[in-house]
This record gives structure tokens, sequence and C-alpha cells, in this order.
């Protein structure tokens, strides 16, 4: 889960990362009330969304009095940054910049391990100064097990090319913003630009941050920093039923059980998919390895009232999950759903208790069910079908 600037403001601000104030505004309004709370002298007016480059794009502007500040919040407010409307903006403190920096500490799952990354040239894209100056970065691996303790901290400082003045500033601003990618369970901390100010104070001016969701349970607070309004209503409520699933942009909606199995089946789709006018899956969704008729009615009510698909792909080898209980749920869901259920079903069992699944499914006999004994066959009959539907 990627957080907003000012999210990731308030989590170093928690973990003692020297942050300037701020103050997040919906309208120009609150943006000029946001000014004269932080004292009515110079702020800077920030667009929140997710993306880079939102100073290019002008979501970032200087203001000098409150009044001012509410004239570029109603300037920003509104605008498309790289096709992410802005809804809020975040007032912040202004700071006279002597230097800027770069730091980031992230997975480095190629690696197995984690990655600092550290530049005395902050404030561009770090993506551009990679490439055109790799010299400039410096890369260094840091354990797991000891992390960014003040030796590693040291080293960092070291390879980017600090100077021996600002050492002691930034391992301590290191360590610590090792301790929120540690403490918050993220899979990136980034601080572009980590800035020296004219009266030589070390700030962190602006941060992403990147949270593994996998270890939301750890952190009760995590869950209110979903941003609800951006997400959309098909995952939110597969969330809520703890599903596995992910939208794409297809008209095959696809049900298995097993990631490897469903990317293998997200695969097939699309291989069929070319010989009936191109559709592709509609979504990946995992029921797991022990699932229940419950779970599969579930995850047919998510699919069914996806608006893009024309046909669902169930595909289902039995192992823990018994192929009767799978035949159950889809007899199950298609009761719940009712005159809604609208969109044919092709459904390939195999395994455990395969033939009492197709008996159940027999003997429902639904008119929106076909039974296909192949996941070729039944791929290519579910891409047939999707494509009559268009």
């Amino acid at each position: 889960m990627d957080l907003f600037e000012y999210q990731a403001r308030d989590l170093f601000a928690a973990h003692g990362v020297p942050v300037l104030d701020g103050r997040v505004a919906t309208t120009p309004e609150e943006a000029q009330a946001a000014a004269e709370a932080l004292g009515g002298g110079t702020v800077v007016v920030k667009a929140q969304v997710k993306v880079g480059g939102r100073g290019k794009a002008g979501g970032v502007k200087l203001a000098h009095s409150p009044a001012e500040a509410a004239e570029r919040a109603g300037e920003i407010l509104g605008m498309d940054i790289k096709g992410h409307t802005v809804h809020q903006v975040m007032v912040a403190e202004g700071a006279k910049i002597a230097e800027e920096f770069y730091f980031s500490v992230l997975l480095d799952r190629s690696n197995r391990t984690y990655l600092a990354m550290a530049s005395v040239e902050g404030g561009m894209e770090i993506e551009q100064l990679a490439v055109e100056r790799p010299e400039a970065l410096a890369r260094v691996p840091v354990d797991a097990l000891t992390g960014i303790d003040a030796a590693k901290a040291a080293e960092i400082a070291e390879a980017a090319g600090f100077s021996d003045e600002l050492k002691a500033q930034v391992t301590d601003v290191f360590q610590k913003l090792w301790t929120v990618f540690t403490a918050e369970d993220a899979t990136l901390v980034e601080v572009n630009p980590l800035v020296r100010t004219e009266s030589g104070e070390v700030v962190a001016l602006d941060g992403k941050v990147t949270l593994d969701e996998n270890a939301e349970f750890r952190h009760a607070g995590h869950a209110d920093l979903a941003d609800a309004a951006a997400a959309d209503p098909l995952e939110a409520k597969a969330k809520a039923l703890n599903l596995n699933y992910v939208k794409l942009d297809g008209q095959v909606g696809i049900i298995g059980n097993g990631a490897g199995l469903v990317m293998s089946t997200l695969d097939v789709v699309a291989y069929a998919g070319e010989k009936h006018g191109g559709t592709k899956p509609a979504n990946f969704l995992d029921i797991g390895g022990g699932a229940s008729a419950q779970v599969m009615a579930n995850g047919l009510d998510v699919i069914l009232n996806d608006p893009q698909v024309e046909s669902v792909f169930v595909n289902v080898f039995g192992g823990i999950t018994a192929c009767d209980e799978v035949a159950k749920g889809i007899v199950s869901a298609l009761g719940i759903l009712g005159d809604e259920a609208t969109k044919p079903l092709v459904v390939r069992l195999d395994g455990n208790n395969v033939e009492e699944g197709r008996r159940i499914l027999a003997e429902a006999n639904h008119p929106l069910v076909t039974v296909v004994d192949t996941m070729d066959g039944a791929a290519d009959k579910a891409a047939e079908l999707a494509n009559v539907g268009n």
C-alpha cells in the first residue's frame, strides 16, 4: 500500500525523523486556515497524489500568505497529474534550502536482502540520475539481522560522498528511517529531497512509503491509511471477504485454487482469447487450498458483479479443496444471486472427489453452467462465450 506524502510525513515524525510541520486541506478555505495555523508566513502547497513529477506538473507551489495559499490550493485541487486527480493538498512550512540529498531503503527481491540508496544529489528524478550518472548513486546492501546501525549508516554516508561535517547528522537520520522501515513493515521508505537548511538542520522534506499489506494484521492503524476513495469497489469487497483478488482489464472472470494454477489459467485464457476477438482475463482470484462452498460463493458474487465480465472460468484441481465442495459453492452462489446471475460459467474440475463434484453440477442442471473436462478446452469455451457476450 502506497501512502500519501502527508501520511509518510506523519510516520516519519512518529519515529523521530526531522520533518517540517504541515496540514492537509481539501478546499481553498482549509488551505488558508492551515497556512494561518503555521504562522501566516511562506508555505508550500503540495498536491497529494501517489505519483511522482508533481512539481513539473504544477502540483507544488509556494505561497507567501494565507490568502495566497488559498489561491494556490484552488489552482491545484482538481488537477490531473498523470491520471491521478488531486483531491487534497498538504500545506507545509517553507524551508530555506542549502543542499538537497537523496536516501531510500527498500526490499531488494532479486538479491533477497535490503538495499539502501543514497546520493548527495537529491531533488531530481532518481531514475534519471541512476541512468545518466550511476556513480552518483550509492547502493549499499543491508543485512536483515543487523539493519542500519551506526556503522552501516556511516558506510552509506561515506559511499554517497557526504562531507565529514554532515555525516553525523545524516547517519542519525538514516538510522531513524530504518526504524520507520522495520517498525512499520514497509517495503520502501524514500526521502527526496533530504535537505540541509541554511540554518544547518537536516530535514526530510518529502517522503514516500510503501507498506507491506501482508503485515497489516500487526498494525491496527494501517487500515486507516488506505485511500478508500481510490480503491476499486470490487477489490474492496473482495478484501472484506478475505479473497485473494486482483482486478484486471478483461472479459473472462477467473477462479482457481492455488496461485500457480490461477496464473497458468490467466495465460491459457489469454492464449485462447486470441482466437475469440482478443478476449482477456478479467481478474486474478485464488480461493486457496481449503476453500469451502461459502468461499466459492463469495468469489462468484464478486466476479459476476463486475460489469466487464462476460463469462467465468472456474478451474479447480482438487487436492485439499474437494471438487464436491467447489460444486456446492457454485450451486449455492447461483441460488443466492438468483436473477442477478446472467453470465455463463465454464467449469473444469479434476482431482479429489471430481466425480461427485460433476454429479452435483449435473443434478443442478443450471442453464448458465457448462462443464468441460480439460483446462485448454474450458479456456477456449470461456473465451468463446465472452466474445459472444461482447
